[in-house]
This record gives C-alpha cells, structure tokens and sequence, in this order.
C-alpha cells in the first residue's frame, strides 16, 4: 500500500474502510482508487512547491517563523508595496500555510506549519539518501587526509 502524508493518507485509508476493504487487499476498485490519490497528493506536493518556489512568498514565510506579524510590518520589512504583501499573502492564506486574525483595523498573520510538514514529510527520504552519501564522502575525504599526511620518523635514543 502506498503512504502519503499527513491528510492524504488519512482519506486513502478512511475510504478503504467505508468500502469494507482490509489493509493490502487489492481490487479493481482500490486499483483506480489508488491512482486518484496518487494524483491528489502529487497535485497537491506540485502545488505547494509552486506556491514557495515565489521568493517573496518565502521571505514573508521566513518573516512570520519568528512571530506574528500584521501587514504593514511585512511590508516595512520586505520594502514591498503594500497591494503586493497582500497579494502573497493571499495566495499563502488559500493554501493554508498562514492564517489572519482581525485586530482592531488590522490582520495579523502568523504561520500554520501542516502544509510545510507534508513538505518535510515528502523530503524525508531524499534527506535520508543524501545524508548517507555526505557520510560516504566525508570518510573517504578522512581516508585521503590520512594518506596524504607525513608520517613522522621514530627517533632512537643514543
């Protein structure tokens, strides 16, 4: 069975049940189920990786790591114009990576950290591959350090 993260996962197995099907059971009907789901989740992978591939859409998310901020203060920040923080904002609020509360005459945003858990989530096992190659690499560069360094004489004593 394929695993997906976070939500999707969750719908693939919920809607096995309501069918009656058991845990690595295949049929036709989990077969064209499956497939929606892969296409589900790698639209939803490819759309999240559109929306923070903008950088000014990463810088405002970098901005609200550290704390909640309104509008103005993003703007100041970034040096943009504010119709544009707003714009970014929007498409980083309808794709659930922050959110707006209203504070007298103004929004404040702060940061949802699910959509870029599924992003982590989706990078775990190329961190896992890359991780074992920078080992690799960094024991042979300890092997060639070590060939390559004078090896000191033994002195005799008189």
């Amino acid at each position: 069975m394929p695993v997906y993260p976070g939500a999707i996962q969750e719908r693939f197995l919920s809607g096995r049940a309501e069918r009656g099907l058991q845990p690595g059971k295949r049929g036709t009907a989990l077969y064209s189920l499956t497939r929606i789901f892969r296409l589900e989740y790698i639209q939803s992978v490819e759309s999240v990786f559109n929306i923070i591939a903008e950088p000014n859409r990463r810088a405002i998310l970098s901005l609200l790591v550290s704390s909640e901020q309104s509008v103005g203060e993003l703007e100041r920040q970034l040096r943009m114009p504010q119709p544009a923080v707003s714009k970014h904002l929007r498409v980083l609020r309808d794709a659930g990576f922050v959110e707006a509360t209203v504070d007298a005459q103004r929004r404040v945003y702060r940061l949802r950290p699910e959509p870029l858990q599924e992003v982590d989530e989706w990078l775990a096992p190329f961190r896992r591959f890359w991780s074992a190659h920078v080992d690799a690499l960094e024991r042979h560069l300890d092997r060639m350090d070590e060939a390559a360094r004078p090896k000191k004489k033994a002195r005799r004593k008189k």
